[in-house]
């Protein structure tokens, strides 16, 4: 069985990790997978990961932030694009299509379609809800409003994110070594437990005031380890960074490590995020509108495992977590095993479409 994953993006963010996860959990089931960006595309995570792919027109507008207009102008891209998609299903004789997330899933399932090929469309944004959930089966993922409402279309099912293969088999021995090479001013201290505050790759400003605010409040660096992950989207975020009480490690790429030895993550309101933390059985506190003023209502879907907040009452949720922090661990450890499982879930979902279509 062969199928193509068409997906949105340049290749390097969230929807790209998404897709090589639902790759993987695919080849894992026995399906051979091939893989279609968009030309301009620098696709450097498959480049790393060792695929090639074709290149077609995807579209990105129409995303979680799309205005009306931008929204129309991508609707003739997308059309033109979905012919294109039919001539590469065509060519590549795949067995199913699986459009990934935004301009990937409306494509996907536009020339799935007009190639009159079983297709599957992973949606998380109001456009591809819109649109996919009227061409063909859907799997709906966390951030999508849709994920929340009790009634659902009867060709939607509901999934977390596929989360990268063994994300919670973390070694934090490995993390304290990495932390000390990172560690200008000394001031780890493997005796103490560990607050990790990140919003991603990336350092957003809302996330460096929440650390600027925490540690000029409260003494919490006197009794815990502080950490700071992330690349600054501005150079001048790193001011507001107190480094005599804040171990800044910049970005990493032992993730997992560093998972295994803090007790606690103020993170942002983001899907795979929050979930990487839930797969970890780690206590997480979600930060709400720190990326573009979006807004997932994470802890909605996670009750009791993660904890919601405002940047104003930050300081007060994290004092409060601390003093629940076995509670809230314990309610993290009842979603594990369904959040490490999405990924097989997700693929044996689009197996049954083929499967389905052969009987």
């Amino acid at each position: 069985m062969k199928a193509l994953l068409v997906i949105t993006g340049r290749g390097m963010g969230g929807d790209a990790v998404n897709a090589l996860n639902i790759a993987r959990a695919l080849e894992d089931n026995g399906v051979e997978c091939e893989l279609a960006l968009d030309p301009k595309a620098p696709g450097l995570i498959f480049k790393k990961n060792g695929y090639d792919w074709y290149k077609i027109s995807i579209p990105q507008a129409g995303g979680h932030a799309a205005t009306k207009i931008a929204t129309i102008k991508a609707a003739f891209r997308t059309l033109k694009a979905g012919l294109q998609a039919r001539k590469l299903i065509k060519k590549s004789k795949t067995d199913v299509v699986v459009g990934i997330i935004g301009g990937g899933a409306v494509v996907g399932a536009i020339g799935a379609k007009i190639a009159k090929t079983p297709s599957v469309s992973i949606i998380d944004t109001p456009l591809d809800t819109k649109v996919c959930t009227r061409l063909n089966n859907c799997i709906v993922l966390p951030e999508a409003k849709l994920f929340r409402e009790d009634i659902i279309p009867n060709n939607v099912i509901k999934s977390f994110f596929p989360l990268t293969t063994g994300l919670t088999k973390g070694n934090k021995e490995v993390a304290i070594k990495n932390i000390r090479d990172r560690d200008k001013n000394k001031l780890f201290d493997p005796s103490k437990p560990s607050i990790l505050f990140s919003s991603g790759s990336s350092l957003f400003e809302m996330m460096a005031k929440a650390v600027s605010n925490y540690t000029y409040d409260s003494s919490l660096s006197d009794h815990y380890n502080l950490f700071l992950v992330g690349i600054p989207l501005e150079e001048d975020y790193l001011s507001l960074i107190d480094t005599e009480k804040v171990i800044n490690l910049g970005y990493i790429d032992w993730i997992r490590d560093l998972y295994d030895l803090i007790d606690l993550a103020v993170l942002t309101d983001d899907g795979v995020m929050i979930q990487e933390a839930m797969a970890c059985e780690l206590p997480a506190i979600a930060l709400t509108r720190v990326k573009y003023g979006r807004y997932h209502n994470m802890a909605g879907i996670f009750p009791g495992a993660v904890i919601e907040s405002d940047l104003e009452d930050l300081n007060t949720q994290i004092e409060e977590s601390l003093k629940n922090l076995d509670e809230i661990k314990n309610n993290a450890k009842k979603y594990s095993n369904e959040v490490t499982s999405a990924g097989d879930k997700i693929a044996k979902f689009i197996i049954n479409e083929v499967n389905k279509d052969k009987k």
